[in-house]
């Protein structure tokens, strides 16, 4: 006879998993309160918004705050490692979520901290659970971690490349042109190769419009590279998959039989 569960045990099931209705009920709920809230934080910042409905969005705020610090106690009440989770990533944005409103009473002048109620929007990933039942964000996580030394390198090729234009950018034009430093060097660069283009700072003379050209041109060829490395190591990993399907016996698609089998040692079906 299989023990039930306890109180404690079935609320940790709630909050931590999606696998029954009262679970998914649970998550779909915060998802809704999560960007309600995200969007009245937003609405809050227009001026000419808040001027007319600004009583209605501080209860509104007191609301959220007042049921994400009780869903922030549930948490810790069913964590099984209840330090872990005070300091791991999202236990931080769960508790950021809700300590600036409270500091706005005690602390006079911190309701600018209110800005960070934002990043509640955060939480939302953890709840919707997308590496765990989306096989496809695995598998860009995974070609995006294959690919991480490959793009770090290409972003310290970046790196020198725009310094390098920027201190010459520097000589080039000068203060009488606007470039008064070799960091606002290295922005011009930056923004230029980015093909961001603000406009900001230009270059005047021939040979500063000439080196401008030439980095623009490098730009468009830069913006590709690191999507390049990305696609080559998922088309890598998707010929993987191929070639290991492919060896897979067509009766239960079992891998690792002996070369001299000549039944499924799974389903007991002969081997072609």
């Amino acid at each position: 006879m299989v023990p039930s569960k306890t109180f404690k045990e079935k609320l940790a099931h709630i909050i931590f998993e999606y696998d029954t209705i009262p679970a998914r009920l649970f998550d779909l709920f915060l998802i809704a309160a999560i960007i309600v809230s995200v969007f009245v934080v937003m609405l809050d910042s227009v001026s000419g918004i808040h001027a007319v409905y600004g009583g209605f969005f501080y209860a509104l705020e007191w609301f959220f705050t007042i049921l994400f610090t009780v869903e922030y106690g549930m948490r810790l009440y069913v964590a099984s490692n209840r330090p872990r989770y005070i300091r791991s990533f999202f236990g931080i944005i769960d508790l950021l979520s809700i300590l600036p409103t409270y500091f706005s009473i005690f602390f006079p002048g911190t309701q600018y901290l209110l800005v960070i109620r934002f990043f509640r929007v955060l939480r939302i990933f953890r709840l919707l659970k997308l590496v765990k039942f989306v096989k496809e964000g695995e598998y860009v996580k995974t070609a995006m971690v294959a690919s991480s030394r490959k793009i770090l390198f290409f972003l310290f090729f970046v790196l020198v490349t725009v310094s390098i234009i920027g201190a010459l950018m520097y000589l080039i034009e000068g203060e009488e042109h606007g470039f008064h430093s070799i960091p606002e060097g290295v922005y011009w660069a930056i923004v230029t190769i980015t093909t961001v283009g603000y406009g900001d700072i230009s270059p005047q003379t021939v040979p500063g419009r000439a080196l401008a050209a030439m980095l623009m041109i490098i730009g468009y060829s830069i913006i590709a590279v690191p999507t390049g490395i990305v696609s080559a190591e998922m088309a890598s990993m998707n010929e993987q998959i191929h070639a290991d399907l492919s060896k897979m016996d067509k009766c239960c698609k079992t891998v690792g039989h002996d070369d001299d089998a000549k039944f499924c040692k799974v389903c007991g079906k002969p081997l072609d």
